[in-house]
C-alpha cells in the first residue's frame, strides 16, 4: 500500500511543480497572444507523447503492467501525437479551432483515462510501470497543465469572438 501513496503523492507533488512553471513562466507568455500562437508551443510540448508507446516495450514497462492499461495509454497517446501533427498543420486555416477542440479533447480524456485505469484497475501496481514510471508521475502531470491551459485559450477566444474584440485564428 505504501506504493500506492508514494506513487499518489509523486503524481500530486508534480502538478503541483508544473502548476507553478506553468503559471509562473508558460502562461503569462501567451495569454495575450492571438489563438494560434499561443497554442502553437503548447502542442509541440504533445509531439514527444510517443513516449507512451513504451508502455507496450517488454523490458521497458515491467513485466506486470497489465495489457487493459498499457494498450489504452500507448495507443491513446499515438493518437493524441497524431492530432497535434494535424492541429500544427491547420493552425492558421479555417478549421484551426475544430482541431484545436478536437486534439484537447482527446488528449485530456486520454490522460485521464488512464489514470483512471491506474486507480481503478485492481491488477494495476505502480512497480509494473518499470522505467516508464516517470511518464505518469513527471510527463502526464506537465501535458495535463498545457491541456487546461489550451482550454483556457479556446473559451477565451470563443468569448472574445462573442464580444466582437477579436478573431479565433
Amino acid at each position: 500500500m505504501a506504493e500506492f501513496i508514494l506513487f499518489g503523492l509523486s503524481v500530486t507533488l508534480s502538478l503541483a511543480a508544473w502548476g507553478a512553471v506553468c503559471r509562473r513562466y508558460i502562461w503569462p507568455r501567451i495569454r495575450g497572444e492571438g489563438l494560434s500562437d499561443a497554442c502553437s508551443p503548447l502542442l509541440y510540448f504533445h509531439l514527444f507523447r510517443f513516449v507512451g508507446a513504451s508502455f507496450l516495450i517488454p523490458g521497458v514497462a515491467g513485466p506486470g503492467l497489465p495489457h487493459a492499461f498499457a494498450a489504452p495509454g500507448a495507443y491513446g497517446d499515438l493518437i493524441a501525437v497524431a492530432l497535434a501533427w494535424i492541429a500544427l498543420a491547420l493552425l492558421r486555416t479555417n478549421v484551426s479551432v475544430a482541431a484545436l477542440w478536437i486534439f484537447n479533447v482527446w488528449g485530456a480524456i486520454d490522460l485521464l483515462y488512464a489514470f483512471y485505469g491506474g486507480i481503478f484497475d485492481p491488477a494495476f501496481h505502480p512497480a509494473a510501470l518499470g522505467a516508464t514510471f516517470y511518464i505518469p508521475t513527471v510527463g502526464v502531470p506537465f501535458l495535463m497543465c498545457t491541456h487546461v491551459m489550451m482550454f483556457m485559450l479556446l473559451v477565451k477566444a470563443i468569448r472574445n469572438q462573442g464580444a466582437g474584440r477579436s478573431r479565433l485564428v
